[in-house]
């Protein structure tokens, strides 16, 4: 198998592949053409069939195991495949663990690492409310470690969430140290529940699409309602820890623009956001670069972060 990072420009492949999108478009002269997403446990590619009228395209759907062969070309700087065949594969010609992307680093020791900043947790109300989902819940300790943080900007794999929390606390932890003014114990409990509410917005893989509560409420309302249900179950938990550590949640977007139904108010909150920003900005950049390979030109311009991009030169 040809795995997709290993793919570059003039290869021929014919390989089983995840169809993890399929669309049917126009072209400017109105023809018909497919356009699919293909996916392996190494990344993803565009990739195109011209001719649909070819008796070698097959009936498939999205999120059928597919054999393809293709031709892989550069389009405006990225890599895609250029379909020559394909059809539905059969049993027994893939191996599911090939197709589902899975972070690069070690889960269990990733989950050890959170563990600890769970641990340092002094406050005898916060320490019940982290314990209790982190320590005690084993159903949310799987659902954690197995899910994305995405549906596709970044951390999109399997051990995602616990990747980006894990950088997300890590930074918040550093924070405060430095600037003593934070409220240490009330940032990273911020910091560990500010993506839980990504478990129920986004579907487990190889979907790993929006749910109707993902697109009818979003993560940062259900991760509000969540805590918010479990913080009153705690005998005598303070009304305002509670609503600084929802407001935490609540604005860790930063923007109206970016989805955030309040702006920080407080300095965790601001301290949450400017973390999660960072971590979410770095990864984006990161697997930018990631799947440019060695392509060390400029890759245009860059939506999600507003810029023409290119590697650092050597």
């Amino acid at each position: 198998m040809k795995f997709i990072e290993e793919l570059r420009e003039g290869m021929h492949v014919s390989c089983v592949y995840l169809c993890r999108q399929k669309q049917i478009q126009l072209t400017k002269t109105g023809k018909e053409y497919g356009s699919l997403v293909l996916q392996d446990k190494t990344g993803s590619m565009d990739a195109k069939i011209w001719d649909l009228n070819n008796p070698g395209i097959g009936v498939f759907e999205a999120l059928d195991y597919v054999y393809v062969e293709a031709d892989v070309t550069l389009f405006q700087n990225t890599f895609q495949m250029n379909v020559r065949r394909i059809r539905k594969a059969d049993k027994g010609e893939f191996a599911p663990e090939d197709y589902l992307p899975v972070s690069k680093k070690d889960i269990p020791l990733m989950w050890q690492e959170l563990s600890g900043f769970v641990a340092s947790i002094t406050n005898p109300y916060l320490k019940r409310l982290t314990d209790s989902f982190f320590v005690d819940d084993k159903g949310f300790i799987r659902a954690f470690c197995k899910h994305s943080a995405a549906k596709s900007v970044h951390h999109s794999f399997v051990g995602g969430l616990l990747e980006h929390t894990l950088s997300v606390v890590k930074l918040c932890d550093y924070y405060a140290g430095y600037y003593p003014l934070l409220n240490r114990d009330l940032l990273l409990t911020a910091a560990l529940f500010h993506d839980v509410g990504k478990i129920a917005e986004i579907s487990n893989f190889p979907e790993n699409g929006y749910t109707d509560d993902g697109q009818l409420l979003g993560h940062i309302i259900i991760a509000t309602e969540v805590i918010g249900a479990r913080m009153r179950s705690i005998e005598g938990f303070p009304h305002k820890l509670a609503s600084e550590l929802k407001h935490c949640i609540l604005a860790h977007h930063g923007e109206f623009e970016f989805g955030s139904p309040k702006k920080p108010a407080l300095i965790e909150a601001l301290a949450l956001n400017l973390a999660d920003n960072t971590d979410a900005k770095l990864q984006i950049m990161t697997e930018l670069l990631q799947s440019a390979k060695d392509n060390t030109g400029w890759l245009g311009f860059q939506r999600l972060l507003d810029t023409n991009v290119r590697r650092t030169g050597e």
